[in-house]
Protein backbone atom coordinates (compact mmCIF):
# COMPACT_ATOMS: atom_id res chain seq x y z
CA UNK A 1 0.00 0.00 0.00
CA UNK A 2 1.24 3.51 -0.75
CA UNK A 3 1.49 5.60 2.06
CA UNK A 4 1.16 9.44 2.74
CA UNK A 5 1.60 11.81 5.18
CA UNK A 6 -2.20 11.30 6.15
CA UNK A 7 -2.17 7.88 6.17
CA UNK A 8 0.61 7.72 8.47
CA UNK A 9 -1.67 9.53 10.78
CA UNK A 10 -0.14 13.00 9.83
CA UNK A 11 -2.65 16.15 10.95
CA UNK A 12 -2.73 19.35 11.04
CA UNK A 13 -1.91 18.96 15.04
CA UNK A 14 1.18 18.27 14.04
CA UNK A 15 1.78 20.41 10.41
CA UNK A 16 1.03 23.65 13.08
CA UNK A 17 4.36 22.64 15.12
CA UNK A 18 7.44 22.95 12.68
CA UNK A 19 8.13 24.45 9.60
CA UNK A 20 9.86 22.29 7.21
CA UNK A 21 13.35 22.94 5.56
CA UNK A 22 14.15 21.20 2.39
CA UNK A 23 16.67 18.65 4.19
CA UNK A 24 14.02 17.75 6.77
CA UNK A 25 11.19 14.98 7.14
CA UNK A 26 7.97 14.30 9.08
CA UNK A 27 8.95 10.34 10.14
CA UNK A 28 6.60 8.26 12.45
CA UNK A 29 8.38 5.99 15.20
CA UNK A 30 7.79 2.58 14.45
CA UNK A 31 9.89 0.98 17.48
CA UNK A 32 12.29 2.22 19.85
CA UNK A 33 15.98 0.80 20.50
CA UNK A 34 18.24 1.86 23.30
CA UNK A 35 20.38 3.88 21.05
CA UNK A 36 18.00 3.89 17.56
CA UNK A 37 14.74 4.57 16.81
CA UNK A 38 12.88 2.90 13.91
CA UNK A 39 10.57 5.07 11.99
CA UNK A 40 8.20 4.91 9.10
CA UNK A 41 7.94 8.35 6.16
CA UNK A 42 5.77 7.88 2.78
CA UNK A 43 8.67 6.81 0.85
CA UNK A 44 11.02 4.67 3.37
CA UNK A 45 11.80 3.08 6.63
CA UNK A 46 14.63 5.24 7.66
CA UNK A 47 16.99 4.28 11.34
CA UNK A 48 17.58 7.27 13.24
CA UNK A 49 19.58 8.60 15.70
CA UNK A 50 17.77 10.35 18.98
CA UNK A 51 18.91 13.64 19.98
CA UNK A 52 17.14 13.36 23.54
CA UNK A 53 17.05 9.93 25.79
CA UNK A 54 15.58 6.75 24.26
CA UNK A 55 13.07 6.98 27.16
CA UNK A 56 11.71 10.16 26.25
CA UNK A 57 10.38 8.60 22.51
CA UNK A 58 7.49 6.36 22.13
CA UNK A 59 6.07 4.16 19.95
CA UNK A 60 3.52 5.91 17.53
CA UNK A 61 5.75 9.56 18.24
CA UNK A 62 6.20 11.61 15.21
CA UNK A 63 9.42 13.20 14.72
CA UNK A 64 11.54 15.54 12.29
CA UNK A 65 14.49 14.00 10.76
CA UNK A 66 17.11 16.18 9.63
CA UNK A 67 19.71 13.78 7.98
CA UNK A 68 19.79 10.57 10.39
CA UNK A 69 19.15 12.51 13.07
CA UNK A 70 15.64 12.74 15.04
CA UNK A 71 14.62 15.71 17.00
CA UNK A 72 12.83 15.01 20.03
CA UNK A 73 9.13 14.34 19.75
CA UNK A 74 6.31 16.76 18.39
CA UNK A 75 3.34 17.63 20.65
CA UNK A 76 1.49 14.50 21.05
CA UNK A 77 -2.18 14.08 20.37
CA UNK A 78 -2.61 11.48 22.97
CA UNK A 79 0.71 9.92 25.68
CA UNK A 80 -0.19 6.41 27.28
CA UNK A 81 2.00 6.32 30.54
CA UNK A 82 1.99 4.19 33.64
CA UNK A 83 4.57 4.22 36.69
CA UNK A 84 7.67 2.04 35.29
CA UNK A 85 7.48 -1.79 37.01
CA UNK A 86 9.95 -2.86 39.56
CA UNK A 87 11.22 -0.43 42.15
CA UNK A 88 12.05 2.43 39.66
CA UNK A 89 9.80 5.48 40.30
CA UNK A 90 9.32 7.35 37.28
CA UNK A 91 6.77 7.07 34.69
CA UNK A 92 6.87 4.92 31.75
CA UNK A 93 5.89 5.91 27.90
CA UNK A 94 4.05 3.07 26.37
CA UNK A 95 3.12 4.47 23.15
CA UNK A 96 1.81 7.48 21.54
CA UNK A 97 -0.43 9.58 19.42
CA UNK A 98 -3.01 6.68 19.78
CA UNK A 99 -6.58 7.06 18.64
CA UNK A 100 -8.05 3.96 20.83
CA UNK A 101 -6.91 1.79 23.33
CA UNK A 102 -7.90 -1.39 22.73
CA UNK A 103 -7.89 -3.08 26.50
CA UNK A 104 -8.12 -7.14 25.64
CA UNK A 105 -9.24 -9.66 28.23
CA UNK A 106 -11.04 -13.29 27.53
CA UNK A 107 -14.52 -14.41 28.54
CA UNK A 108 -12.62 -16.61 31.54
CA UNK A 109 -10.88 -15.96 34.86
CA UNK A 110 -8.86 -13.41 32.85
CA UNK A 111 -11.89 -11.21 32.95
CA UNK A 112 -11.54 -8.67 36.18
CA UNK A 113 -13.45 -5.46 36.99
CA UNK A 114 -11.14 -3.96 39.02
CA UNK A 115 -8.23 -4.79 36.57
CA UNK A 116 -10.36 -3.49 33.80
CA UNK A 117 -11.48 0.02 35.77
CA UNK A 118 -7.46 0.33 36.26
CA UNK A 119 -7.10 0.44 32.46
CA UNK A 120 -10.36 2.48 31.86
CA UNK A 121 -8.52 4.78 34.32
CA UNK A 122 -4.84 5.08 32.11
CA UNK A 123 -6.85 5.33 29.32
CA UNK A 124 -9.37 8.10 30.06
CA UNK A 125 -5.90 9.67 31.54
CA UNK A 126 -4.09 9.66 28.06
CA UNK A 127 -6.85 10.92 26.03
CA UNK A 128 -7.50 7.77 24.21
CA UNK A 129 -10.82 6.38 23.43
CA UNK A 130 -11.59 2.70 25.24
CA UNK A 131 -12.33 -0.34 23.63
CA UNK A 132 -12.90 -3.41 25.12
CA UNK A 133 -12.24 -6.45 23.70
CA UNK A 134 -13.70 -9.76 24.92
CA UNK A 135 -11.68 -12.67 23.42
CA UNK A 136 -12.64 -16.57 23.33
CA UNK A 137 -16.38 -15.87 22.92
CA UNK A 138 -16.71 -18.80 21.20
CA UNK A 139 -15.80 -20.37 24.10
CA UNK A 140 -18.45 -19.18 26.68
CA UNK A 141 -22.45 -19.79 26.65
CA UNK A 142 -22.57 -16.30 27.81
CA UNK A 143 -21.44 -13.34 26.14
CA UNK A 144 -23.38 -10.62 26.74
CA UNK A 145 -23.25 -10.87 30.39
CA UNK A 146 -19.38 -10.16 29.69
CA UNK A 147 -20.28 -7.15 27.57
CA UNK A 148 -22.73 -5.72 29.66
CA UNK A 149 -20.30 -6.17 32.95
CA UNK A 150 -17.68 -4.23 30.75
CA UNK A 151 -20.11 -1.71 29.25
CA UNK A 152 -21.46 -0.82 32.83
CA UNK A 153 -17.83 0.67 33.77
CA UNK A 154 -18.19 3.60 31.81
CA UNK A 155 -20.42 5.84 29.55
CA UNK A 156 -17.99 5.99 27.09
CA UNK A 157 -16.70 2.40 26.85
CA UNK A 158 -17.26 0.01 23.95
CA UNK A 159 -17.24 -3.33 24.31
CA UNK A 160 -16.94 -5.94 21.36
CA UNK A 161 -16.42 -9.76 21.55
CA UNK A 162 -14.51 -12.03 19.42
CA UNK A 163 -13.31 -15.08 18.45
CA UNK A 164 -9.73 -14.42 17.79
CA UNK A 165 -9.01 -16.93 15.34
CA UNK A 166 -11.17 -16.23 12.55
CA UNK A 167 -10.77 -13.47 10.28
CA UNK A 168 -14.37 -12.74 10.09
CA UNK A 169 -14.88 -11.91 13.75
CA UNK A 170 -11.33 -9.92 13.90
CA UNK A 171 -12.53 -7.97 10.95
CA UNK A 172 -15.19 -6.45 12.98
CA UNK A 173 -12.33 -4.31 14.67
CA UNK A 174 -11.14 -3.06 11.89
CA UNK A 175 -13.68 0.36 12.13
CA UNK A 176 -11.31 1.23 15.07
CA UNK A 177 -7.40 1.01 12.96
CA UNK A 178 -8.35 2.39 9.06
CA UNK A 179 -7.67 5.38 7.37
CA UNK A 180 -4.94 6.61 9.57
CA UNK A 181 -6.54 5.64 12.44
CA UNK A 182 -4.14 4.03 15.62
CA UNK A 183 -5.52 0.93 17.46
CA UNK A 184 -2.88 -0.11 20.66
CA UNK A 185 -3.95 -3.04 22.14
CA UNK A 186 -3.01 -3.91 26.02
CA UNK A 187 -4.15 -7.00 28.50
CA UNK A 188 -2.30 -9.47 30.05
CA UNK A 189 -0.51 -12.51 28.50
CA UNK A 190 -2.70 -15.23 26.96
CA UNK A 191 -5.49 -13.45 26.20
CA UNK A 192 -5.46 -13.34 22.36
CA UNK A 193 -3.09 -9.66 21.40
CA UNK A 194 -0.72 -11.33 19.21
CA UNK A 195 -3.39 -13.48 17.23
CA UNK A 196 -5.67 -10.44 16.82
CA UNK A 197 -2.40 -8.47 15.30
CA UNK A 198 -1.56 -11.31 13.33
CA UNK A 199 -4.96 -11.07 11.65
CA UNK A 200 -5.52 -7.31 11.83
CA UNK A 201 -1.97 -6.74 10.31
CA UNK A 202 -1.21 -10.11 7.79
CA UNK A 203 1.71 -10.74 9.80
CA UNK A 204 2.40 -13.99 12.02
CA UNK A 205 4.08 -13.66 14.74
CA UNK A 206 4.36 -16.70 17.43
CA UNK A 207 1.60 -17.22 20.01
CA UNK A 208 1.46 -19.88 23.22
CA UNK A 209 -1.49 -20.81 24.68
CA UNK A 210 -2.70 -20.14 28.17
CA UNK A 211 -2.88 -22.24 31.25
CA UNK A 212 -5.41 -23.95 31.79
CA UNK A 213 -5.45 -23.97 35.81
CA UNK A 214 -5.74 -19.73 35.90
CA UNK A 215 -6.04 -18.57 32.16
CA UNK A 216 -3.35 -16.76 32.50
CA UNK A 217 -0.13 -16.59 29.45
CA UNK A 218 3.09 -16.80 28.63
CA UNK A 219 4.65 -13.30 27.06
CA UNK A 220 4.71 -13.79 23.09
CA UNK A 221 4.84 -9.96 22.63
CA UNK A 222 8.27 -8.30 23.91
CA UNK A 223 8.36 -4.95 22.77
CA UNK A 224 6.35 -2.72 21.04
CA UNK A 225 6.10 -1.84 16.90
CA UNK A 226 3.75 0.19 15.06
CA UNK A 227 2.68 -1.86 12.14
CA UNK A 228 0.32 -1.33 9.27
CA UNK A 229 -3.26 -2.94 9.25
CA UNK A 230 -5.33 -4.58 6.10
CA UNK A 231 -7.74 -2.01 7.02
CA UNK A 232 -5.33 1.03 6.08
CA UNK A 233 -4.66 2.28 9.62
CA UNK A 234 -2.22 1.19 12.49
CA UNK A 235 -1.69 -1.22 15.05
CA UNK A 236 0.70 -1.14 18.23
CA UNK A 237 0.94 -4.40 20.17
CA UNK A 238 2.49 -4.42 23.33
CA UNK A 239 3.70 -7.00 25.60
CA UNK A 240 1.20 -8.13 28.37
CA UNK A 241 1.80 -6.45 31.44
CA UNK A 242 2.06 -7.99 35.11
CA UNK A 243 1.47 -5.00 36.82
CA UNK A 244 -0.02 -1.81 36.05
CA UNK A 245 0.86 1.20 38.27
CA UNK A 246 -1.51 4.45 37.59
CA UNK A 247 0.81 7.65 37.51
CA UNK A 248 -0.43 11.35 36.89
CA UNK A 249 -3.93 9.66 36.34
CA UNK A 250 -6.15 11.50 38.51
CA UNK A 251 -8.20 13.05 36.16
CA UNK A 252 -8.48 9.44 34.91
CA UNK A 253 -9.61 7.87 37.52
CA UNK A 254 -12.10 10.67 38.69
CA UNK A 255 -13.26 10.22 34.54
CA UNK A 256 -13.74 6.50 35.55
CA UNK A 257 -15.38 6.51 38.96
CA UNK A 258 -17.33 9.26 38.17
CA UNK A 259 -20.89 8.38 39.43
CA UNK A 260 -18.85 8.25 43.03
CA UNK A 261 -16.73 11.63 42.23
CA UNK A 262 -20.05 13.24 41.19
CA UNK A 263 -21.92 12.23 44.61
CA UNK A 264 -18.91 13.36 47.10
CA UNK A 265 -19.18 16.82 45.86
CA UNK A 266 -22.64 16.83 47.32
CA UNK A 267 -21.59 15.84 50.48
CA UNK A 268 -21.99 17.85 53.86
CA UNK A 269 -18.66 18.06 54.56
CA UNK A 270 -15.64 19.07 51.86
CA UNK A 271 -13.26 16.37 53.47
CA UNK A 272 -15.58 13.49 54.16
CA UNK A 273 -13.95 10.03 54.04
CA UNK A 274 -17.18 8.11 52.99
CA UNK A 275 -17.72 6.27 56.19
CA UNK A 276 -19.44 7.25 59.06
CA UNK A 277 -19.95 10.96 58.50
CA UNK A 278 -23.14 12.39 58.44
CA UNK A 279 -24.66 13.78 55.35
CA UNK A 280 -22.81 11.85 53.05
CA UNK A 281 -24.52 11.12 49.69
CA UNK A 282 -21.89 8.63 48.52
CA UNK A 283 -22.77 6.22 51.82
CA UNK A 284 -26.36 6.88 51.10
CA UNK A 285 -26.26 5.95 47.75
CA UNK A 286 -24.52 2.43 48.83
CA UNK A 287 -27.22 1.83 51.91
CA UNK A 288 -29.94 2.74 48.80
CA UNK A 289 -28.73 -0.23 46.93
CA UNK A 290 -27.51 2.65 43.95
CA UNK A 291 -23.65 1.90 44.60
CA UNK A 292 -21.70 -1.23 45.08
CA UNK A 293 -19.95 -0.95 48.52
CA UNK A 294 -17.41 -2.82 46.65
CA UNK A 295 -16.85 -0.75 43.97
CA UNK A 296 -16.26 2.39 46.34
CA UNK A 297 -13.20 0.41 47.70
CA UNK A 298 -11.43 -0.26 44.57
CA UNK A 299 -12.02 3.70 43.67
CA UNK A 300 -10.05 4.46 47.17
CA UNK A 301 -7.46 2.38 46.43
CA UNK A 302 -7.02 3.35 42.48
CA UNK A 303 -7.34 7.23 44.00
CA UNK A 304 -4.77 6.38 46.62
CA UNK A 305 -2.05 4.44 44.53
CA UNK A 306 -2.07 6.90 41.93
CA UNK A 307 -2.03 9.87 44.47
CA UNK A 308 1.55 7.53 46.14
CA UNK A 309 2.96 6.77 42.26
CA UNK A 310 2.59 10.47 41.26
CA UNK A 311 3.96 12.31 44.48
CA UNK A 312 7.24 9.59 44.35
CA UNK A 313 8.18 10.25 40.64
CA UNK A 314 7.84 13.95 41.49
CA UNK A 315 10.29 13.20 44.11
CA UNK A 316 12.56 11.40 41.98
CA UNK A 317 12.12 14.16 39.37
CA UNK A 318 13.07 16.52 41.68
CA UNK A 319 15.88 14.71 43.03
CA UNK A 320 17.32 13.71 39.21
CA UNK A 321 17.02 17.90 38.85
CA UNK A 322 19.14 18.88 41.59
CA UNK A 323 21.57 15.92 40.77
CA UNK A 324 22.19 17.98 37.69
CA UNK A 325 22.24 21.10 38.69
CA UNK A 326 25.36 20.04 41.37
CA UNK A 327 26.78 18.17 38.39
CA UNK A 328 26.28 20.91 35.99
CA UNK A 329 28.14 23.52 38.90
CA UNK A 330 30.93 21.16 39.62
CA UNK A 331 31.60 21.68 35.78
CA UNK A 332 31.46 25.19 35.54
CA UNK A 333 33.63 25.73 38.50
CA UNK A 334 36.52 23.07 36.64
CA UNK A 335 36.25 24.92 33.50
CA UNK A 336 36.88 27.94 35.43
CA UNK A 337 39.69 26.93 37.44
CA UNK A 338 40.84 25.81 34.04
CA UNK A 339 41.05 29.21 32.45
CA UNK A 340 42.88 30.55 35.26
Amino acid sequence: MTQTLTTLGWSDHFARQVTLEDTQRPVRITAVHRSRLDGLTADGTPSLSPTVEAGRYAVGDWVIATGASASEPLERTTEITRRAAGEESKPQLIAANVDTLGIVTSCNADFNVARLERYLSMCAASGCLPLVILTKADLTDDVSDYIKQAESLSPVLTAIAINAKDDDDVARLGPWCNKGQTLALVGSSGVGKTTIQNRLTGQIDATQDIREDDAKGRHTTTNRNLRATTAGGWLIDTPGMRELRLVDAEDGVDEVFADITDLAVQCKFNDCAHRTEPGCKVRAAIEAGDLDADRLERWRKLERENRFNTATVGENRGHLKRLQKMYNEGKERGAAKRRR
